[in-house]
Order: C-alpha cells, then structure tokens, then sequence
C-alpha cells in the first residue's frame, strides 16, 4: 500500500474492525505496548467493502477538534470523485452517511476518549468509514431501498486498497489546508455536499467552529444539531 510518509498502516483481515483496531492502538486507548499514537492508520482487507480509520493526536480543544471528522469525511468524498465515473455526486447525510447518486454506501465516524471534556485537549480522536465497493455474492437487487454499492455506480474494478490510498491523500491535504487557512474552507466543502435542508425555503446552514455542530438558522430561530 502506497500511504504518505506521516502515516503507518496496519492491515487486518475481513471481519475485523477498524476503528476498534484503531482505538486500542491510540495512546490511551490500550496497553503501552500495542499503542502507537497519531498516523496509525488501521485498514481491512476485503473485496466487497473498504474499511479504514485514522488515529490522531490534536493540539487544540476538543471542541475545536471535532472539526476532523468534516475534513476527513470531505477528504472520503475527494478520493471516491477521482477515483469513480466523472460528475458522480458525492453527498451526506448528517451527520456521516455517505452516498452516490443518491445512494447509501456508508458511513463515516468519530471516536473520542470517553474522559474527554469539550474544553480539555483530547489525547487522541479517531475518524474512520467503511463503504460498500460491491454486493456480497447471493445478493438480490431491490432487497435493501436506497443502498448501493460502488461497483453498481460505475466504479471500475474498485479496491479497498485505492479508496484507502486515495483517502490519506486527501485527507492530509485537507489536514494542511485547515492548519494553514482555519477552519472555513472546510465547513464550506462539507456543507455544499450535504443534503440535509439543501432545499428548505429560508434556512441558512452553518457548522459551529468551535463545536462542528450543524446550525441551522430560520426565521430569527436558531437550532444546533450536535455532532
């Protein structure tokens, strides 16, 4: 596996778990000998699904930090545009289902530790997905409305290993971009692919920087939907 130099893979084999994988090797989350902190990058091994989460260690509030899971959910969709059928849409569901063309591939998550406070500095956060490249053998079309799979979209000969390679692309590149610009360019990226109120008359989105919350404003009201 090609990955940028700051990251580390560590492969597992179908059936395990990536972010339980990834968690236990985070700094608090295990015993000192297995654990291997920020760059731990924990990936499966599989045919029909891509499955993949990153260990990090902010230097910033946990609060603030939540704001990984945008950039790393942004960098998911990145690789899937280069790597699929051109003007594909990529889209979300709040606050981490991902689709295309509309329909359900996946998610995408957030670990944090469980003592960690929104003010305190976390000692590590975990984001990771997993999206279904193709349908298991035995499958019936029509048994499971509004999922798919990557395969039925058009993705060529798709591997687990290209969408990993191409996630830690991207998603360094949006880790750079939010440490050098702040965090606007990435709430602005996430929000143009998310379909929750897209469409509602009169409502204005937003993501709380501080907390990675959506806002949703209308009417003078205000609503926040956590993270």
């Amino acid at each position: 596996m090609q990955l940028p130099s700051l990251f580390r893979p560590v492969p597992l084999r179908e059936g395990q778990d990536a972010m339980r994988m990834a968690r236990a090797l985070a700094p608090e989350g295990g015993p000192p000998a297995l654990s291997r902190g920020a760059g731990t990058l924990v990936h499966v091994r599989s045919l029909s699904r891509a499955e993949a989460a990153v260990v990090l260690e902010p230097e910033m509030s946990l609060a603030a930090a939540r704001l990984a899971f945008h950039v790393g959910l942004n960098a998911l969709a990145d690789a899937l545009t280069v790597l699929g059928p051109a003007n594909t849409p990529v889209t979300f569901q709040w606050p981490g289902t991902v689709l295309v063309n509309g329909g359900r591939i996946g998610e995408f998550r957030l670990a944090i530790p469980e003592e960690a406070t929104g003010d305190g500095v976390p000692e590590w956060l975990v984001i990771g997905f997993e999206i279904r490249l193709s349908w298991r053998e035995g499958h019936e079309g029509g048994l499971l409305p509004g999922e798919t799979a990557l395969a039925d979209e058009g993705f060529e000969e798709i591997t687990a290993e290209a969408v990993v390679e191409a996630w830690a692309r991207h998603m360094l590149a949006g880790m750079d971009e939010w440490q050098t610009r702040g965090p606007r360019r990435a709430a602005e990226k996430f929000l143009a692919r998310l379909l929750d109120h897209s469409e509602t008359p009169g409502v204005k989105r937003g993501l709380d920087p501080s907390t990675g919350a959506l806002v949703l404003e209308r009417d003078g009201a205000r609503e926040v939907v956590a993270l």
